[in-house]
C-alpha cells in the first residue's frame, strides 16, 4: 500500500464523525426502530414534537440513502413535510389529537396519488404525472393526521420483484447492499427497515408488500382483495392490486391498517364489506391468539434439502415455537398444486388496458398507454420485454381470459376445501423459498401467487435469519375477510418470539450524522511484539486495520487472518458446525505489517459486532489468537 494510502486509512481509523444541528437527537429520543406507539408517547409527553420527528427521519435519508450503504430508496421528499408538521403539532397544542397516527411521519410508494407531488411509477415516461386528487389511503392518512415524508422507489410501474426503474434506478437492501430489495414495494421495504420512516405503504399485486416484507425482516399483509381500496393507485391489474403497509412491528401494522382499510364506493372490490363491519387489527391484537390455533404447512414448499434447506431450518424452527404456544402444526399437501396454480394470472391481460384507463383520467398526462412509454425509450431495459409482451395484447376480452378465470376458481376452492377438510385455521409457507438474490441475478422461489390468485389474505411475518444473515419471512394465508386473526397469531408469535433485528448498515445517527468507525477492543491488547488497530465502518461494512508484527523475522510469519469462534448462544446454525474456522484473510506468507481494508458480507459484520471473531497470528512458532469486540456497539 501506498504511504498516501496508509495515511489515508489512517485517517479512517481516527476519524471522530461529523456533527451537524439538523437530525441531532432531541431529548435524547431516537426514532431508529421506534414503533409509532414509541413516538406518540413522545409527542405526548413533549419530549420531541412531529416537526422535529421529520427532522430526525430526513437525517436518516440524508445519511443512509445516497451515502454509507447507498440503499435508494426515496424518489421525491415532501416539500411541504414540515409545513404539514408544524400544523399538526399547532392542532396537538390546542388539545385536538386525530388518533394514533397524529404527527407521525410516513412514506408512501410512488405509484400512490398526491394532488401535490408526481406519481411517476418510478418510470421516466411519467415523471411530469401530475394526479388530481389523492389516492383513497393518502385520503384516510392525511385525515388522521399522518405526515407523508416523501414517496419511495418500486420496480417500474410495479411490474417485477427486483426493484429497478428508469426513474429511480436499483434500491438496495440494507442487510446486505449487494443483494436486492425485492419488490416491487422495495423502495418501501428497504426505508422501513432502514427506519427512514415509522411506517412506509406499498401495493401488492403478486407479492410486492410481502416479498419486501419477507427480506427485510418486516411484518406486511396481502388483505383479502377489497378491504383496502386500491382507488388512486397507479394500476398493474385491477383484479389482483392491493395496497397496504409495510412495518417493524405488529402494532404499528395493526394501527396503520385501521387508518386505512374500509369501504370505498370508487373501488367496487370494497363491496365484500357490504353488511360486514370493518375488521378492528389492534382490538384483534392477542398474546394467547395461536393457544389451540390449527396451521397447516405446505410440505412441498419446505424441503428439508437443496439450496432452499437454510430457510426451511429457519421456517420450521418458528413453527416449532407456535406450537410450543399452543398451536397444532400439521403438514399438508394441496393435491395437483402446481397444476392448479399454473396460467391464473391476469396481469398480463389487464396490465395495458389498467394503465390506459388510468392515464386518461389524468390531465395533461405526459403519455396515455404503455405503447407511448415504449415509443418514448423512457423505461428502463429491464422491463422492455415485459412490457412489450404485454402491449401486444389487442383485446380486453378473450376465451383465454375467461380460462384463467375458471382456473383462478378451481384453485380458490381447492385451497378452501384444504382449510376446511382439515380444520385449519391457516396454511403456512415461507414468502421466499430462497434467500434474496444479488443484485442482477433472477429471484427464485417466490410463492406469492397462492394469494394473489385466489384473493385470500397472507401476512409475511419475521421468521429469523439464515446463516448468512439473511432475513426469512413466514406467511400464514387464511380464509377471506379472516386477516385480523391472521394479525393476531402474528402478534402471539411476536409477542413470545422476537425476530425483529435492525440492520447493521443504517445504525443510530450521532449528532446528526452517520456514527464513526466503531474501534474493535482487541484482548490481550497490543503487546508481545503485536500491535493491533482495527476498526469496522457500518454504513459501508467495511473493515479497518493496521497490524504490526515486531516480533517475529518476517520469513516465520505464515498469515493473519480472522477465525469464526464457537458463540455461546448462536442465533442461528452454523454450517461449520460451530468448530472454530478461519473467514478472512488479512495478511499472507512474510506480511509482518499487513495494513488495509476489507468488506464484509452480512454474517462476518454480524459475528465481528457479536464477538465472534478472532484475530489469529499463525507463525512457525504457533498462533497468536486474540478476541474481538466493539468498544461500543451502537
Amino acid at each position: 500500500m501506498s504511504v498516501a494510502g496508509r495515511a489515508g486509512l489512517l485517517a479512517v481509523l481516527a476519524v471522530a464523525g461529523c456533527t451537524s444541528p439538523t437530525g441531532a437527537p432531541v431529548n435524547g429520543f431516537e426514532v431508529a426502530e421506534a414503533s409509532i406507539p414509541d413516538l406518540r408517547a413522545a409527542l405526548e409527553d413533549g419530549r420531541v414534537t412531529s416537526a422535529q420527528l421529520v427532522d430526525l427521519y430526513l437525517a436518516r435519508i440524508e445519511a443512509y440513502d445516497r451515502m454509507g450503504p447507498a440503499l435508494n430508496t426515496i424518489i421525491r421528499l415532501n416539500p411541504l413535510a414540515r409545513r404539514q408538521a408544524e400544523a399538526l403539532d399547532a392542532e396537538r397544542a390546542a388539545g385536538t389529537v386525530r388518533g394514533p397516527m397524529h404527527g407521525i411521519p410516513v412514506l408512501m410508494k410512488d405509484n400512490y396519488d398526491m394532488d401535490w407531488m408526481p406519481t411517476t411509477g418510478s418510470s421516466l415516461a411519467l415523471a411530469g404525472l401530475r394526479p388530481a386528487d389523492n389516492a383513497f389511503q393518502v385520503k384516510r392518512l392525511l385525515d388522521a393526521g399522518a405526515v407523508i415524508l416523501g414517496k419511495t422507489n418500486l420496480h417500474e410501474l410495479a411490474a417485477g420483484i427486483t426493484t429497478i426503474s428508469s426513474l429511480g434506478g436499483q434500491t438496495r437492501n440494507p442487510y446486505d447492499p449487494a443483494r436486492n430489495p425485492g419488490g416491487s414495494s422495495g423502495g418501501t421495504g428497504a426505508a422501513v427497515a432502514a427506519s427512514f420512516a415509522a411506517v412506509a405503504w406499498g401495493s401488492d399485486t403478486c407479492g410486492s408488500i410481502r416479498i419486501p416484507a419477507s427480506v427485510h425482516n418486516l411484518f406486511g399483509l396481502r388483505p383479502t382483495k377489497g378491504l383496502s381500496s386500491i382507488d388512486g393507485i397507479l394500476p398493474l391489474s385491477h383484479s389482483q392490486d392491493t395496497g397496504g403497509p409495510l412495518t417493524r412491528t405488529v402494532a404499528d401494522l395493526a394501527i396503520a391498517l385501521d387508518a386505512t382499510v374500509g369501504r370505498d364506493p370508487a373501488d367496487p372490490a370494497t363491496g365484500i364489506l357490504d353488511g360486514r363491519e370493518t375488521p378492528n387489527f389492534q382490538a384483534a391484537l392477542d398474546a394467547a391468539a395461536l393457544d389451540g390455533a390449527r396451521i397447516g404447512v405446505l410440505e412441498a414448499w419446505v424441503p428439508e434439502q437443496g439450496s432452499a434447506g437454510s430457510v426451511t431450518r429457519v421456517i420450521r424452527d418458528a413453527l416449532a415455537e407456535m406450537e410450543e404456544l399452543g398451536a397444532a402444526v400439521v403438514d399438508v399437501t394441496i393435491p395437483d398444486m402446481d397444476d392448479l396454480l399454473s396460467n391464473t394470472g391476469l396481469i398480463d391481460f389487464e396490465f395495458k388496458f389498467d394503465l390506459m384507463d388510468y392515464l386518461a383520467g389524468v390531465p395533461d398526462v405526459p403519455v396515455s398507454s404503455l405503447e407511448e412509454i415504449l415509443e418514448s425509450g423512457l423505461h428502463h431495459e429491464a422491463l422492455d420485454g415485459n412490457f412489450r409482451r404485454r402491449n401486444a395484447r389487442d383485446a380486453r376480452e378473450s376465451p383465454e381470459l375467461d380460462e384463467t378465470m375458471e382456473r383462478r376458481r378451481a384453485l380458490t376452492a381447492a385451497v378452501v376445501d384444504l382449510l376446511d377438510r382439515e380444520g385449519l385455521d391457516a396454511l403456512a409457507y415461507p414468502t421466499m423459498r430462497q434467500e434474496t438474490a444479488l443484485i442482477g441475478a433472477a429471484p427464485t422461489g417466490a410463492t406469492c401467487f397462492l394469494s394473489a390468485h385466489t384473493g385470500l389474505p397472507a401476512l409475511t411475518i419475521p421468521a429469523g435469519f439464515t446463516s448468512n444473515g439473511l432475513p426469512v419471512g413466514l406467511e400464514l394465508l387464511g380464509r377471506s375477510l379472516d386477516d385480523a386473526r391472521l394479525v393476531a397469531f402474528a402478534s402471539a408469535y411476536e409477542s413470545a418470539a422476537p425476530r425483529r433485528r435492525a440492520p447493521l448498515r443504517t445504525p443510530p445517527l450521532v449528532n446528526g450524522a452517520a456514527p464513526p468507525p466503531v474501534q474493535l477492543a482487541i484482548d490481550p491488547p497490543s503487546g508481545d511484539g503485536v500491535d493491533a488497530v482495527m476498526a469496522v465502518d457500518l454504513p459501508t461494512g467495511t473493515l479497518s486495520y493496521r497490524i504490526t508484527i515486531s516480533a517475529e523475522n518476517p520469513a516465520d510469519v505464515y498469515g493473519t487472518v480472522l477465525r469464526r469462534v464457537t458463540p455461546d448462544a448462536p442465533d442461528e446454525e452454523d454450517e461449520d458446525g460451530g468448530n472454530p474456522v478461519v473467514v478472512l484473510r488479512i495478511g499472507g506468507p512474510e506480511e509482518a505489517d499487513p495494513t488495509g481494508t476489507a468488506a464484509l458480507s452480512p454474517r462476518l459484520l454480524g459475528d465481528l459486532m457479536n464477538g465472534h471473531l478472532e484475530l489469529l497470528i499463525h507463525t512457525s512458532r504457533g498462533s497468536d489468537h486474540r478476541s474481538l469486540a466493539p468498544r461500543a456497539r451502537p
